[in-house]
């Protein structure tokens, strides 16, 4: 079988060091390789990065800088396709920019009548008018739509895409492996066993670990105010660790910080808080949530990540996507970022941590039936680009 080997673009929010953005970016790459190992074509990725250099000491692949649009169009122009996302890149909640970037990006490639492919995109909300014209306008020329959810499908559809035209697949994270640790980091964890956290010599004993990803988003800090006083109350009636796993760097260290000074010491529980820092690699993110006994987040990604690794989870919701992610598992957030209350975040954090089989038995299918349809951007991405498309 003769092997063609096709450059593909990929753009996405890439070169922030932001955990769950990396996690797609990863998990795109890793999904690429494994379908092209199955077929007679190589993929070669060019990566659209705010950090060229650290997106390819980090994954081995070349990448170029977003915002320098000679060497974009320079990468799109020699490629064989681009691939937008995954994440939620199309939204202007945060900002107007957003949407006219990507959206440009794509518009750049077919322009070229270069192929262009949405991969596992979460979209909007989009408020404004001009840009449901402009993701229409441009998502009725790529050759394959696929989205992370049911919202989101509905929203374009209400754009003005047919319904038969997009594809709904699990955000690509469901599919990201844990790491392969060397000897060394293996011996340092003990020996890569489960939920461990903290390499032996640190530990005095085994406590289960809770794994807290929290943000900046109430300006009054309400939400992490009832976090930090929710874990407080279970700490003071089991032993646990509560180990906080910033995902977005520096910005949720010092978010985590903050919960941490607002627990305050737990002398004389039995329990203890550390926050994981300085972690950037996702797959090490994976490894650190992989060993949770369970995981209270506010980022998507942390809940996908426990999701991908069968460790139980509560979210707390601060956009629909949140909820969105829950609702594939059957279930729903502990409360909003305005309505979280203390007392009930306890409550749901020991009603887990004491029902964890159970927890996880209810919701095994839906989880093996995410990780499974993870692959399947990459399985139309390559089966397009080998001509069979």
């Amino acid at each position: 079988m003769v092997t063609t080997t096709k450059k593909i673009v990929i753009s996405g929010y890439y070169g922030f060091q932001n955990s769950g953005d990396e996690a797609v970016l990863k998990s795109i790459l890793t999904a690429l390789e494994s379908e092209s190992q199955r077929t007679n074509v190589q993929v070669e990725p060019i990566v659209l990065s705010g950090d060229p250099e650290w997106t390819q000491k980090t994954y081995g692949v070349r990448a170029v800088h977003r915002m320098k649009l000679g060497e974009v169009r320079r990468a799109i122009k020699e490629s064989d396709g681009l691939i937008s996302g995954g994440g939620s890149l199309l939204q202007d909640a945060t900002g107007w920019k957003s949407i006219p970037y990507y959206l440009g990006v794509i518009k750049i490639a077919q322009n070229m009548k270069k192929p262009t492919f949405i991969y596992s995109q979460g979209i909007g909300p989009v408020k404004r008018g001009i840009f449901k014209t402009m993701i229409r306008g441009i998502f009725k020329h790529c050759e394959y739509v696929s989205v992370r959810d049911e919202e989101s499908a509905k929203l374009i559809q209400d754009f003005g895409i047919r319904w038969n035209d997009v594809h709904i697949v699990p955000d690509p994270v469901m599919g990201l492996p844990l790491p392969e640790l060397t000897k060394v980091q293996q011996a340092s964890y003990g020996g890569g066993s489960a939920r461990r956290t903290t390499p032996k010599s640190e530990q005095e004993e085994e406590l289960p670990v809770i794994g807290v990803s929290v943000r900046f988003w109430e300006k009054d800090r309400t939400e992490l105010n009832q976090i930090a006083e929710g874990l407080k109350q279970l700490a003071s009636k089991h032993k646990v660790h509560i180990r906080l796993l910033p995902f977005h760097l520096p910005s949720d260290e010092e978010a985590s910080t903050y919960v941490k000074q607002r627990i305050g010491p737990l002398h004389g529980t039995g329990s203890k808080v550390s926050i994981c820092s300085n972690v950037t690699d996702p797959q090490m993110m994976l490894l650190e949530v992989s060993r949770c006994e369970l995981v209270l987040g506010m980022r998507l990604h942390s809940l996908i990540y426990a999701a991908s690794q069968r460790v139980p989870m509560i979210g707390v919701s601060y956009d629909p996507k949140i909820d969105a992610f829950l609702h594939r598992l059957d279930s729903q957030a502990i409360g909003t970022t305005t309505s979280l209350q203390a007392d009930k975040l306890a409550e749901e954090l020991e009603q887990i941590l004491t029902n964890r089989k159970e927890w996880l038995e209810t919701r095994e299918e839906a989880i093996a039936s995410l990780k499974e349809q993870a692959q399947e951007p990459a399985v139309h991405i390559l089966k397009f680009l080998s001509g069979k498309g």
